[in-house]
């Protein structure tokens, strides 16, 4: 795994954002873990995160793009803090734009915040985590609504590793419905290993990972 996979997974745990424990997720699921990305107070942290963002987006899809989509509310700060980092590591002006949950009608009017979206730009859409295609399902139709313009791919913090609607991962299904990639950071399993190796997590809790991958992981 590369090092600043390794740092990610430690400046996740330093800032309490994962968690491991008894959790009860917005779907139901008991799990043994949980990362709340709303944690992400300081701007040491955030300052941190964006170069964390930057760094997994340069490495995965180059480049070649323009606009950093940040969903509301949580994918907000995120595309803000990764514009600001990508253009102190790379040198490239990258803009930021994020949505309304309802549109304005006064003042700067509309639903979007940030930049404008125009024809011929290409996006990087970025969310914390990913469980399901739900918010997927509300971002993409306002993102192309705004012209003729490419979605590159999406970046999360964590992928879960977990089925969403059928027997892939979340982050799969949402490659499979929309046609662009799909990354993450770093991937639950790749945490486990690496906190594994490290003796921080003990038999036990393995064991119930395990127990919860077996009833949710991908296949």
């Amino acid at each position: 795994m590369e090092g600043y996979k390794k740092e990610f997974v430690d400046f996740m745990l330093d800032s309490n954002v994962l968690k491991f424990g008894d959790f009860t997720l917005k779907s139901g699921r008991k799990s043994p873990f949980f990362m709340n990305a709303g944690l992400y107070v300081t701007g040491t942290q955030l300052m941190k995160l964006g170069e964390y963002y930057a760094t997994a987006i340069h490495n995965t899809y180059g480049d070649d793009f323009d606009v950093v989509f940040g969903p509301a509310y949580k994918g907000i700060p995120i595309s803000v803090v990764t514009a600001v980092a990508y253009s102190k590591l790379y040198g490239k002006e990258i803009r930021y734009c994020s949505n309304r949950k309802e549109a304005k009608d006064h003042g700067d009017a509309g639903i979007l915040l940030g930049s404008p979206i125009k024809d011929g730009d290409r996006i990087v859409v970025v969310e914390d985590v990913t469980t399901s295609g739900k918010s997927m399902e509300e971002t993409i139709p306002i993102v192309k609504a705004q012209g003729d313009v490419t979605i590159v791919g999406l970046m999360v913090s964590l992928n879960r590793c977990e089925r969403g609607k059928g027997d892939k991962g979340a982050l799969d299904e949402i490659k499979d419905l929309y046609g662009f990639d799909t990354a993450a950071i770093v991937s639950m399993d790749e945490v486990v290993d690496y906190l594994v190796e490290k003796g921080m997590i003990d038999d036990e809790l393995k064991s119930r990972i395990d127990a919860y991958y077996a009833e949710y992981g991908i296949k």
